[in-house]
């Protein structure tokens, strides 16, 4: 160990690591993951998918449209296996290790960073029929103003809503008493009777055919300003040729066009 410093701490009991111990050790690991990551990469251009597969999801669709299906993709390709890491923070690709990402919302390709669209969802305003009972159900996107609206923020407050129709879009700003960064606070909310939710069709479909929540509005197309209602997968250009991120990106592509 010479040259390296002391990396152990040794006692009649136990061993333990020092703190320059810990950074040599952290060094390490990392070097024997790369190098195992570079062995898997290798065999994936083999005949058939396999090796690890680190891939980020936003939570709520992780749980809702992916998690149902990950013991399909299992099955359908053995030798790959499958570390689904859920968070609604932007992973970065290269620090985090992922070699798929899932991201809601318009992403551009760079010269980093390939981005392959995969398929669009529908935002729809809904509400309980407690709530529309109670305070009236709106006829235009106007009457809004005067309505208690659940309003999304994750960085940036999601106050104005857009109605797009044939010819025009009509701009309502959304007030309320509840926002939150998690659109799974605003789903519970409005299935509660606390007010009128703008959330994706993958979220509300089975409860407006339920009849737990009533879309209105359903003549315009509703956005925010910002993104567009798209799934896309990013991954880096040296995962252009592995056949883990391909299946894995052609499954989820799959199960996109397959939703009704």
């Amino acid at each position: 160990m010479a040259g390296r410093g002391v990396l152990l701490n040794r006692t009649t009991r136990q061993v333990t690591l020092t703190d320059a111990g810990s950074v040599y050790y952290a060094r390490a690991k990392r070097l024997l993951d790369d190098l195992a990551d570079a062995d898997s990469r290798v065999s994936d251009r083999g005949d058939e998918p396999s090796g690890p597969l680190r891939v980020s999801v936003p939570v709520s669709y992780g749980v809702r449209c992916l998690a149902p299906h990950v013991a399909a993709f299992l099955a359908r390709y053995p030798k790959v296996g499958v570390d689904m890491q859920l968070t609604d923070e932007r992973a970065d690709l290269v620090v985090d290790r992922i070699d798929v990402a899932i991201r809601l919302g318009d992403a551009a390709p760079t010269a980093d960073v390939i981005a392959r669209p995969l398929g669009e969802f529908r935002r729809y305003v809904v509400a309980g029929p407690g709530y529309l009972h109670a305070h009236g159900t709106p006829s235009a996107p106007q009457d809004l103003t005067d309505h208690a609206c659940l309003r999304f923020d994750f960085g940036v407050d999601q106050q104005v809503w857009t109605f797009a129709g044939e010819r025009t879009a009509t701009k309502t700003i959304a007030t309320g008493r509840l926002k939150s960064n998690h659109i799974e606070v605003l789903h519970s909310a409005a299935l509660d009777g606390a007010g009128i939710a703008r959330l994706p069709d993958w979220l509300v479909d089975t409860d407006i055919r339920s009849g737990r929540l009533q879309q209105l509005f359903g003549q315009f197309e509703v956005t925010p300003d910002a993104t567009r209602p798209v799934v896309t997968a990013l991954y880096l250009p040296s995962q252009r040729g592995s056949k883990r991120v391909s299946a894995f990106v052609e499954f989820v592509s799959t199960l996109i066009g397959a939703t009704p």
